[in-house]
């Protein structure tokens, strides 16, 4: 039976990093009007310990912040969904690897109106794997048929990308899906060598730790196809923050957008900011596989997902990829 202490915790630790989010960002997102006429010159981004976020550290290692007349303080958190409520009260104003899932769940039950400033990562083969402990009898995608599976956040990108490579993909077309956990990144590995789960389906830069650490194996490629290329997370804010402060979103999208396009061409420039915000060893930064890093951002690629998210139950209605992302003048 599945303990009930992780979620617990948890709820506690979603509390405490939302409450932590509130209280920093009180202090520096007020309205903010600056010499180069952005509506403010301090911006508040909630930021995850994953390699799709790469873009936001390189640009502001490299001053493209800066160079738009921006400040921008980055808060870290462990899933996006924490900073969720912090990003509708307007305390925080961007989410660094948003899981789109989530935000396009939150925009059709209103909780807010997202707005995708910029595509932060899309999925490529190995990035984002299920792995078992060192002798599990799982051997392939068929058995795992019922088990438990950890992911991040249930009814979400994992969930949905699995899912789809089980029912239509070669690594396991037809068969039935496992019975997913919500548990962290940063503890599955716990989870997986205690027993709790039968597999966890982890992502960069955690894969490669848990790979090393437990001898754990591969069982799914969970960017393989059918599900290689989709869009996973980015830089989403809201429809009142882009309409109250246009020339700051326009301002944070430019900087971004640059930073896209140097981590899609320089693998070094990630590898040099992993090691800060991600907390691994530059040796590991130069081994992991990384996810795409588009340049643009496509509406093609979004309503793909949505597609996806509508056939399998996750979205009510199909949702318009179109609307969702910013356009400055829009």
């Amino acid at each position: 039976m599945w303990p009930q202490l992780p979620l617990v915790s948890l709820r506690l630790t979603a509390s405490a990093v939302v409450s932590a989010l509130l209280l920093t960002a009180c202090g520096g997102s007020g309205r903010q009007e600056n010499k180069g006429g952005l509506e403010k010159s301090t911006v508040t981004v909630a930021g995850l310990p994953l390699t799709d976020g790469a873009a936001l550290h390189i640009a502001q290692r490299r001053g493209l912040f800066e160079k738009e007349g921006l400040k921008v303080r980055i808060q870290p958190v462990q899933q996006s969904i924490q900073a969720l409520p912090a990003l509708a009260k307007g305390q925080v104003d961007v989410i660094s690897s948003a899981n789109y899932v989530t935000f396009l769940q939150a925009g059709e039950k209103g909780t807010l109106a997202p707005r995708v400033l910029a595509e932060g990562a899309t999925l490529s083969p190995h990035m984002m794997d299920v792995v078992v402990p060192r002798g599990s009898r799982i051997k392939d995608a068929r058995d795992l048929a019922g088990k438990n599976v950890s992911v991040n956040v249930l009814n979400n990108i994992q969930s949905l990308t699995l899912d789809h490579i089980l029912r239509e993909g070669q690594d396991g077309k037809g068969a039935k899906g496992p019975e997913y956990r919500q548990i962290p990144f940063p503890q599955m590995g716990v989870a997986l060598e205690k027993g709790q789960v039968d597999a966890a389906h982890l992502a960069e830069p955690f894969l490669s730790e848990v790979k090393r650490d437990l001898g754990a194996r591969t069982v799914v490629d969970g960017g393989a196809a059918p599900a290689e290329g989709l869009p996973i997370s980015g830089y989403v804010t809201t429809e009142e923050f882009t309409q109250r402060n246009p020339r700051t979103a326009a301002a944070f999208q430019r900087a971004v957008r640059a930073a896209q396009a140097i981590a899609a061409k320089d693998r070094g420039a990630v590898e040099q900011v992993l090691p800060g915000y991600a907390r691994i060893k530059p040796e590991e930064a130069r081994r992991i596989t990384l996810p795409g890093y588009p340049r643009t951002t496509s509406t093609a690629r979004l309503q793909r997902l949505a597609d996806l998210m509508t056939e399998q139950g996750l979205l009510k209605r199909k949702a318009d990829a179109a609307s969702l992302v910013h356009s400055p003048g829009r």
